[in-house]
């Protein structure tokens, strides 16, 4: 199942720090972000021609070919993604200004602003996790000691949903011998 719409949000903690990461996923998330990157030397890169999982280093312009920021831009395409749609990570400069103008920026060029947990959403609905790592991933962001964390690891990596599954298989195989019976 997948969108067809894109989404964004800023993916970093919304403190000021060195770096922030504004995530584009869906459809034309490689397209949108294309429209405005230029290389260090300022010419136009077409990232659609670019390989999956690959880094590129310039800058976002705006519509008035404006430097935002010097920017390094990190693609992943489906369905070796997140969301196992087409993926860009753009890292900025630290700072909620900068990352709010980008995200502005982006939103001008076609995407929408992501709901809270939407990537996650999307990751479930496309399935690359089940619901059980789908809710791993919010204990993880929600831990509060290295109990809690390596929990919610193994939970995020699977192995309640493994467990599950055995059960599953287990119960399945006595009710056909019972019935056989």
């Amino acid at each position: 199942m997948f969108y067809e719409d894109t989404i964004a949000a800023i993916a970093t903690s919304s403190k000021d720090g060195s770096i922030s990461i504004i995530r584009i996923s869906g459809p034309e998330a490689v397209n949108i972000v294309s429209n405005s990157f230029v290389g260090k030397s300022g010419k136009k890169i077409d990232l659609t021609q670019k390989q999956s999982h690959t880094i590129h280093f310039g800058y976002i312009k705006d519509s008035n070919g404006e430097v935002i920021d010097e920017v390094i831009v990190l693609l992943m395409m489906a369905p070796k993604s997140y969301t196992m749609e087409d993926v860009v990570e753009v890292q900025c400069h630290g700072g909620s200004f900068v990352c709010q103008i980008l995200l502005e920026h982006f939103v001008k060029e076609g995407v929408r602003i992501a709901q809270p947990g939407e990537f996650t959403k999307r990751a479930f609905l496309n399935g690359r996790m089940d619901l059980s790592q789908a809710e791993a991933v919010m204990d993880v962001i929600n831990a509060k000691n290295e109990f809690a964390l390596s929990s919610s690891i193994e939970q995020l990596n699977g192995r309640v949903s493994e467990k599950i599954k055995s059960l599953r298989e287990k119960i399945i195989y006595n009710i056909a011998f019972i019935e056989s019976a």
